[in-house]
């Protein structure tokens, strides 16, 4: 019998304003769950070991260094975004330096997309999961309780006596079913964690995936299945519902679903609206779709079923731009699914894209235009950033440079600089878009008749306190030091 081992799971230490304009981050930051650590956390506990969560997004570095060292764990997981991966060195390194002995391993998805150099960069790593964590860290733990050797464990690569050794990748996990829901007790105060001001209606907010991967081939997107092999694997509905009325059951409110999106599969995200609405389920929601995947009908259900706002990819406003990052939409598409989530009585979101490969400034100036015309409830401006392990990073010499500063990788700092334009025009484009889409007298005399609650007043005065600093200050999402480029 595998003895039970003592684990933490650590998000180390961030900040806001590593990753916002400290001018604009009381408009735009906010705490996801995390809901791949929780989902690991959740599997760990499943097999009887012993598991503490540690949020880096409400503890100093000390703080977190200070409970690991009363809790005293045997085994540390780490994750790690890219931006973040110089936190995660830190962290490891601070741990191996008060107590060597603890196995400290990292997952997340800047570590399943270098994988080995993770280990080759940070010397006091001890193992890198790969893939599929749930089962991966399960395995690790049982391995480790046993004193079993390494060798062989799929999902793994680890360091045996000084030199990196890589396992055969960790398959697919087919039967989302089997997987136990996330360790949401672990999140202590869940009222800290909210999505941004404006895009929720209620608290707290709790994040659901229905479904993982994707089968579209987005240039920027990062899957774990890189190649789109498996495409998109389903939960059973029954599953969804269950979670569903767990987290109600805890005290959540809303309901923030994540897949890439619902409504990949058009009958079940229509039975999925169906069997909320049919068991009267409180709770309101906000989910993410293709704009070519709905319809007037589905986007009903949606709304009738307790969903208030939905977000559509847009990207562009240029098709030759959306064609350049294979979104497979067109800009038609886009008008046609705005405005019929707009006549249901949905709040829309769209997110756009700036620094796409051939993407010149005047592209830039007319998607803004377009993001003003399409007039959706909210709009986002983003960098397009080469995550590892995406098309655009594996390809970069296809398409321009990129910033050496992995804390540019975050959709604010421009990391990726296309042939065709700067990095100075893309930072300008950004300023300029916020500026003009919410500058509009028309917009603000709209969002002013919406307001409704203390929530959508706090959210009014961030974005008016953002907008301010737009206006009064150049050069608010510019960021010059160790780019390389641009």
């Amino acid at each position: 019998m595998t003895d039970k081992m003592k684990c933490a799971i650590v998000v180390p230490a961030w900040l806001p304003e590593d990753i916002f304009s400290q001018k604009t981050a009381g408009s735009q930051i906010n705490y996801w769950q995390p809901l791949g650590t929780l989902y690991v956390a959740a599997s760990l506990l499943e097999a009887g070991h012993q598991v503490d969560f540690l949020n880096g997004a409400f503890l100093s570095h000390d703080q977190i260094m200070a409970q690991l060292a009363e809790l005293k764990p045997e085994v540390v997981g780490l994750y790690s975004t890219t931006f973040g991966w110089d936190r995660a060195m830190k962290t490891a390194a601070a741990i191996k330096a008060f107590d060597p002995k603890i196995f400290v391993v990292v997952g997340g998805p800047y570590a399943v997309a270098v994988q080995e150099k993770c280990l080759e960069d940070c010397p006091d790593l001890d193992a890198v999961v790969t893939g599929e964590g749930e089962i991966t860290m399960r395995e690790l733990l049982a391995h480790l309780a046993d004193q079993r050797p390494l060798l062989g464990l799929e999902g793994l690569v680890f360091r045996d006596n000084g030199k990196i050794v890589k396992n055969e990748p960790r398959p697919l996990i087919t039967d989302l079913d089997r997987i136990p829901f996330p360790a949401r007790e672990l999140l202590g105060d869940s009222w800290r964690y909210i999505p941004p001001p404006a895009t929720y209606r209620r608290k707290p907010v709790a994040v659901i995936m229905t479904s993982r991967g994707c089968n579209r081939k987005c240039l920027y997107c990062f899957q774990i299945d890189k190649y789109r092999k498996s495409g998109i694997r389903y939960r059973s509905i029954e599953n969804v519902m269950a979670e569903i009325e767990l987290v109600l059951a805890q005290g959540y409110r809303e309901i923030k679903f994540i897949d890439d999106t619902l409504a990949a599969d058009y009958e079940r995200a229509m039975a999925i609206a169906n069997e909320i609405k049919r068991r009267k389920l409180d709770f309101t929601w906000f989910v993410s779709a293709c704009v070519n995947q709905v319809d007037k009908k589905l986007l009903t259900a949606f709304k009738e079923a307790g969903c208030w706002a939905i977000l559509f990819g847009a990207e562009s406003g240029v098709q030759k731009n959306l064609n350049s990052i294979r979104k497979g939409i067109t800009v038609g598409q886009i008008e046609k699914a705005v405005k019929a989530a707009k006549e249901v009585g949905l709040f829309v979101y769209t997110p756009f894209l700036f620094g796409i490969p051939d993407q010149t400034f005047e592209d830039g100036l007319k998607t803004i235009e377009f993001a003003c015309r399409l007039d959706p409830d909210i709009a986002n401006f983003h960098a397009i950033t080469p995550f590892p392990g995406t098309e655009l990073y594996d390809n970069l010499e296809k398409y321009g440079t990129m910033s050496k500063e992995l804390s540019d990788f975050t959709y604010q700092g421009a990391a990726f600089v296309p042939f065709t334009m700067t990095r100075e025009e893309i930072q300008t484009l950004r300023q300029l878009a916020f500026r003009k889409f919410y500058g509009r007298p028309s917009y603000m005399f709209k969002r002013f008749l919406k307001l409704r609650n203390a929530n959508d007043i706090r959210a009014a005065v961030l974005g008016l306190k953002s907008l301010l600093w737009l206006w009064l200050k150049r050069g608010i999402f510019h960021r010059y030091d160790g780019s390389g480029e641009g």
